[in-house]
């Protein structure tokens, strides 16, 4: 007898879509079980309102977690980024597929890189992160706060409503815009997201036998790495109005990454440090104590709710 598909809740979004679509795959090539996708709506998804006037993004998770704890879902598929980084009761993390790029993109008119936009161009993003590193970079840009998923920000572009946009490299690769990519920001300009690159798979902690089966698509590094990333911020008690940057990578031996940053880039505070991957919590932790200690605080100041946005 063929066992049932497994419902795994997504977004709506085309990028959700095509994310969900490719664990649904790992999935199935991995386990033999039929996966079908159940969209669901989230708040994050129709308010027009910034994130950070409506709870960061964490309101694009907590509408699918409520499908999952509600069964409507077995499973969901979430940009590991968008998780709250506390632990959400009756809810286990079961799988973080292999990661993809972390990196951040620029998307310019003309094919045009940082160093050529004219001073005063005018740069959208919906994340305080990488407004503040770009102010790093370029103090005489002006970051535009931006809403709607990556076809509306690459339409501001090429509507000339904008000189550029950044997005996640790795969500413009999945949705078949990687040509639109001017430049990518290599670690040392632009500071990733806590999880960007990443896909995270729950489902309910009551389902250790569904937890058994999605850990066939999880990828050791990659979950090791978001253990990592995600103790920092959870440390650092850091929501999604905090620019904080965030990165791990390593097998036996993780090295990481961080960084804070005043709003408008003129302070920037870094640590960095390494742990055998068993000890990735404490890693993420320790780099969070030494940040606090420079004065990281004085750069946070929402409760953790959320990472920055795509």
């Amino acid at each position: 007898m063929t066992e049932p598909a497994l419902r795994l809740g997504s977004r709506k979004s085309p990028m959700a879509i095509v994310q969900s679509e490719l664990v649904a795959a790992l999935i199935t090539e991995r386990t033999g079980r039929p996966v079908e996708i159940v969209g669901v709506t989230t708040l994050g998804d129709v308010s027009r309102s910034q994130l950070t006037q409506i709870g960061g993004t964490g309101v694009f998770v907590s509408a699918l977690r409520e499908a999952l704890l509600g069964g409507e879902v077995d499973l969901a598929v979430h940009s590991l980024k968008d998780l709250p980084a506390a632990a959400a009761d009756g809810i286990t993390l079961a799988a973080v597929p292999p990661r993809d790029d972390p990196r951040d993109a620029l998307v310019a008119r003309d094919g045009a890189k940082l160093a050529d936009l004219p001073a005063g161009a005018r740069i959208g993003t919906g994340s305080p992160r990488r407004a503040a590193q770009l102010l790093a970079l370029r103090g005489d840009l002006l970051t535009v706060p931006i809403r709607g998923n990556a076809g509306t920000r690459l339409r501001q572009v090429t509507d000339g409503e904008l000189d550029a946009v950044v997005l996640a490299a790795a969500g413009l690769a999945r949705i078949g815009h990687q040509n639109a990519i001017t430049q990518v920001f290599e670690l040392d300009e632009m500071l990733p997201a806590p999880g960007q690159g990443a896909l995270a798979v729950e489902c309910r902690a009551d389902d250790p036998g569904l937890a058994g089966l999605l850990a066939a698509v999880s990828d050791e590094a990659s979950m090791a790495a978001a253990v990592a990333e995600r103790s920092l911020l959870e440390a650092l008690a850091a929501g999604c109005s905090a620019p904080v940057g965030g990165y791990a990578a390593g097998a036996a031996q993780l090295a990481m990454r961080a960084a804070v940053l005043s709003p408008d880039g003129t302070q920037v505070l870094r640590a960095h440090g390494s742990a055998p991957a068993a000890d990735a919590r404490r890693l993420g932790q320790d780099l969070a104590a030494e940040l606090l200690r420079r004065g990281a605080s004085a750069f946070i100041s929402s409760p953790s709710s959320g990472n920055d946005v795509q």
